[in-house]
């Protein structure tokens, strides 16, 4: 088995056990409305994370891009297969976290995302292939491109929806009422 196939398989495994963990607690395979889109454009959608790509799909770009740089900064010696299966696993582990009861109520308290309920299973498993997208984008590119792209996928939601992920961050750990007043178009 080359390599190649073994990080493949890998990355099955990663997804089948966060689609395992996330139906086991719950989460609903699709939307709730039994449809499946492939785009959710308003950040304030009953169907926000319900789909396979909504303006969060960019921060778990941007997940892959960072992942990549970290992982490149203190990792590097490490092949390349075994980078991706650390960003693998720790994307799959915040997609099961970030569903848990008490992210999904910290969402709803601290930040832009009032109405959140979490992720359908089918949003949190494009949300990891969001990340290799990143992952994958970053190994290709050269850094003041990944850079560039990091930017742009933070600016743009930032001007038309008022989130993205250094938001979500920041608002996660140390909300703030200007902020969150800034964000409700205030």
């Amino acid at each position: 088995m080359t390599s190649r196939t073994r990080t493949l398989l890998a990355a099955l495994i990663v997804l089948a056990a966060a689609a395992t963990i996330l139906l086991a607690m719950g989460r609903n395979p699709i939307c709730t409305c039994g449809t499946v889109e492939l785009w959710v454009g308003s950040r304030d959608s009953p169907k926000t994370s319900q789909m396979l790509a909504d303006w969060y799909s960019f921060s778990h770009v941007v997940h892959g891009l960072l992942f990549y740089a970290v992982l490149w900064l203190v990792a590097r010696r490490w092949p390349i297969d075994r980078r991706f299966a650390v960003a693998m696993l720790v994307e799959a582990a915040w997609e099961v976290i970030e569903n848990t009861p008490f992210v999904i109520d910290r969402y709803r308290h601290a930040t832009a995302a009032l109405g959140y309920t979490g992720d359908s299973v089918i949003n949190s498993l494009s949300d990891i292939a969001m990340m290799i997208f990143g992952f994958y984008v970053a190994r290709r590119l050269p850094v003041w491109a990944s850079i560039a792209l990091l930017l742009v996928l933070e600016l743009i939601p930032l001007i038309l929806i008022r989130d993205n992920l250094t938001l979500n961050v920041w608002m996660l750990l140390w909300p703030d009422a200007r902020l969150a007043a800034w964000q409700a178009g205030g």
